[in-house]
Parts: C-alpha cells; structure tokens; sequence
C-alpha cells in the first residue's frame, strides 16, 4: 500500500473508488488498523457513490512509530479518571494534523470524515480545528473527552487494557476474546479470528496503543469546541456499547448543534455486519446535509 510522509510521520494508506467522487475519510480507532473497517461496510459506501479513503494511523500497521518508552497504560487511566493533566508525546490535535497532510498529500480540498472510537475522537477533532476541510462529520461509537460520560464498564475496561501475548496463536486468540467482551449480540467469531489473522500478519505492534492512549488522555474535554461545530454532523452509537456506553454518543451529540443520533438497539463497541447498510445510510444522509 502507498505512504505519505507527513506532519513528521509516515502514514500508510488505502484510497478505493473514483478519484472525482466526494471523498470519505475514515478513521480507525485505537490500535486498529485500517483493515479493521469491514471490507462490507466499505463497499456499502462505494455503492453510495464516495471515494473511501482509510489509513494506519500513526504507531499503527504500517505508519510511522514514536520512538522511546511506551507510557503507562495504567497511569494513563488513573490519571484521566482522575481528570489530572498527561504529559503525552502527542495529542489528538498531532493526529488530526496528520489527517490534513494525508488530504494535501491525495489533493484532497475537504472530505466527509468518519471515525469510529478513538478515531470518532480524532474526527472530532478535526472538525474543531480544520472545520474548512470538513463537509460533514459522522462519530460512531465515541464520546466527547468527558470523562463524566461514556464511562466502560469494568469487564470491557480489563478486557480492552489486558497485555496481548506475542506468540501469533496466542495473540490472535486474545484478540478475539477481547473484541467478544466489546462486541453486541450480532458478534462473528470466525470473522473476528480472521481479521486477527490478518493484522497480526501485516503489523503486530502492542505498544502502540499506549501512545495511542496518551494521546487520547491529554487531550481533555472536547464539548465547548463541540458546540461550536456548524459542520452537519450524525452520532452513531450501540445501545449495548461496554466500552464507550450510550451517554458518550448522547453527550456528542447534545454538544454539536443539529446532530443526528442514530442509536442501533442490537450494537456494543463493534461493527457488526447487520448495521452496515444503517451506518452507510447515516452518512450519505448527513453528506446530503453538507
């Protein structure tokens, strides 16, 4: 897959569809790679009519790594619990930026960005701070920086921070379990295991993710800047999510004037096959907003 070097990263990227189709932007969540979009999901929206573009995001798959020790993960939680500052080696604000650079990069003006996760909280972001390169913004299964709401629950919580094992066997069995403690009653074993598969094959980095979640913790609070969104913006979140429960989506979308919420009864924090077409419905309507 082609890389771009930018905002002083490497970032690996995938750009499918017609290059003079209205551009998606998807964003992938903490320590996901761009693989973990489902193929299905993406084809619902090339049918749709966009140009998808998804992407590793930085100390991911095949992007760029930060150099020096990982944080500490467990410092990291108690101390965004606790709503005390992290000193991180970046923020969501860095993650973002390498969105912008992904976009020059393609000659891409402005974008339909959709998140999910830790990547709704990068989307977010990037409507904050580059609202001109936004046409429309859709969050799924996020929250707004709070940590008053879309709190996890504790099994999710354990399962989500458990240090993965190295050996492939292992580690893809560990994967599996942990995206079954996250996932709604629509949960696909054999394809969870299938996409383990693959990611373990194509870039195991565990240490990511404690970057990853530096930056999310130093981040802070996104609401006010959330009330200043004017971008047309849809919130799409589980009823059954553990990982970021329901209120984190209801406070997401509360904070941006006009948002849709569009709340899927049968969905955790996955994307299971079932809720593709609504997901994809819950963009082109909120792009034909823009």
């Amino acid at each position: 897959m082609p890389t771009a070097e930018v905002n002083g990263t490497e970032i690996c990227y995938q750009s499918l569809g017609p290059s003079d189709a209205p551009a998606c932007l998807m964003v992938m969540g903490l320590g996901a790679q761009m693989i973990i979009w489902p193929d299905g999901l993406v084809t619902e929206l090339l049918e749709r009519g966009f140009r998808v573009v998804r992407f590793d995001n930085r100390d991911c798959g095949l992007s760029g790594a930060t150099p020096g020790r990982p944080p500490d993960v467990m410092a990291l939680v108690v101390a965004a619990m606790a709503g005390q500052p992290v000193d991180a080696p970046y923020t969501l604000s860095d993650m973002a930026a390498d969105t912008m650079g992904l976009l020059d990069h393609l000659g891409l003006p402005a974008a339909h960005v959709v998140g999910a996760s830790l990547g709704g909280m990068i989307a977010q972001t990037i409507a904050i701070e580059h609202p001109h390169r936004v046409r429309s913004l859709t969050s799924i299964m996020s929250t707004t920086g709070n940590v008053a709401v879309g709190a996890p629950e504790h099994q999710a919580l354990e399962a989500l921070l458990s240090a993965p094992p190295i050996e492939r066997a292992a580690a893809i069995e560990h994967t599996v379990t942990v995206a079954k403690v996250l996932a709604g009653p629509h949960f696909d074993e054999e394809g969870a295991r299938e996409r383990a598969r693959e990611s373990y094959d194509r870039a195991f980095r565990p240490t990511g993710v404690a970057f990853q979640l530096a930056a999310m913790a130093a981040s802070g609070d996104r609401t006010e800047a959330l009330r200043q969104l004017r971008c047309p913006t849809a919130v799409v979140h589980g009823r059954l999510d553990p990982l970021i429960t329901l209120s984190g989506g209801e406070a997401t979308a509360e904070a941006v004037p006009s948002a849709d919420l569009v709340v899927l009864d049968e969905m955790g924090h996955d994307l299971p096959e079932v809720y593709w077409p609504h997901i994809a419905d819950a963009v082109v309507e909120v792009s034909r907003r823009a």
